[in-house]
């Protein structure tokens, strides 16, 4: 016979006190389905293959000098059919790019289960860009019982995602090639911004170096990518990863921002820093205007917590950049 499910929680209960875990921790799967983890596996394998194409092509250009190459990019896809060994040249970006970005997820997905919540595997999203992918995300199927539960699920993600990707980008600064000219608009067919943390190190391991001037190898030119999604991911808005934290702290603040920072954001696009920021701070006041699940036990974060959230803080501070990517205008 199955368990009974756990009583309802009462109306007068006092969140400050020691409840019955039963009120609050609802019995969970003890992983999630076989139909979920088929779905996983198939998204990560057709990730792994866009990841590749995109890995080839900054191996090629990095052996020319280029940050880029569209053409090598298209060739690249040609290779699945053509030389799939070929294809090999780019493992080491996929496999750098797709190991950080799992250990964001786990973050998160082990986040869920010490606090009883019923996730997903962490799904993939293969595409054709020069990235390989659009990232990855964890179904959360719980409600957020807890401030703790809510703050530790948003932080546990970009910190550990984080923390793996600064091995990846110190190997690629300390093998970064100085190619002058790199950033001149009149020859790069696609320019990289320079986060605050790109250019802590180049400044240590390349001192006196313009950071416009280092063309990053594949793993390096992975943690660049790591770290830009990290940056949008901890943006304090809605049910993002910086939403979640900053909800858990101010829930004022968090509503505040949600409609201010959207705003921002396609400001600067309009100020032409990057016209992506059009299409994310679009995507990110629609959010604004979801219901967004209330939770249940709003008990201040204690202060071991609280110093976890400005250690996210910095870490936004050092991957944000006001213009990730920028295309040169065509030559005349």
């Amino acid at each position: 016979m199955p368990e009974p499910p756990p009583s309802a929680i009462p109306a007068n209960a006092d969140w400050g006190s020691d409840l019955d875990p039963q009120w609050y921790y609802a019995p969970i799967p003890p992983r999630p389905s076989a139909k979920s983890l088929a779905l996983a596996v198939l998204l990560f394998s057709l990730t792994l293959c866009t990841c590749l194409v995109a890995g080839t092509q900054f191996a090629v250009a990095y052996s020319r000098n280029e940050a880029v190459s569209i053409d090598e990019l298209l060739r690249a896809f040609t290779l699945f059919y053509k030389d799939p060994a070929g294809l090999l040249t780019g493992l080491p970006f996929a496999a750098t790019l797709l190991g950080i970005l799992l250990a964001h997820e786990l973050g998160h997905f082990f986040a869920c289960r010490y606090h009883h919540l019923h996730a997903s595997y962490p799904f993939f999203i293969p595409f054709p860009n020069l990235a390989g992918t659009f990232g990855a995300f964890i179904l959360i199927r719980s409600p957020m019982r807890t401030n703790r539960a809510l703050f530790d699920v948003g932080a546990s993600g970009p910190i550990v995602g984080f923390v793996f990707a600064i091995p990846a980008l110190v190997y690629g600064v300390m093998h970064a090639k100085l190619v002058p000219g790199l950033a001149n608009p009149a020859h790069a067919e696609l320019i990289y911004g320079t986060p605050l943390l790109l250019r802590l190190l180049e400044a240590a391991f390349h001192r006196g170096t313009s950071p416009d001037a280092l063309l990053l190898p594949p793993i390096g030119r992975a943690a660049w990518v790591a770290l830009f999604v990290t940056s949008l991911n901890l943006v304090p808005v809605a049910q993002l990863d910086g939403g979640h934290i900053l909800r858990s702290l101010n829930v004022r603040a968090h509503r505040a921002l949600s409609l201010a920072l959207p705003v921002g954001l396609i400001a600067l696009g309009w100020l032409h820093f990057w016209d992506g920021w059009y299409i994310w701070g679009a995507l990110l006041l629609v959010m604004r205007f979801l219901r967004i699940p209330p939770v249940y036990d709003p008990a201040s974060l204690d202060a071991k917590r609280r110093f976890v959230a400005l250690l996210a803080l910095a870490i936004f501070l050092l991957c944000f950049m006001p213009s990730p990517i920028s295309i040169p205008p065509s030559s005349p």
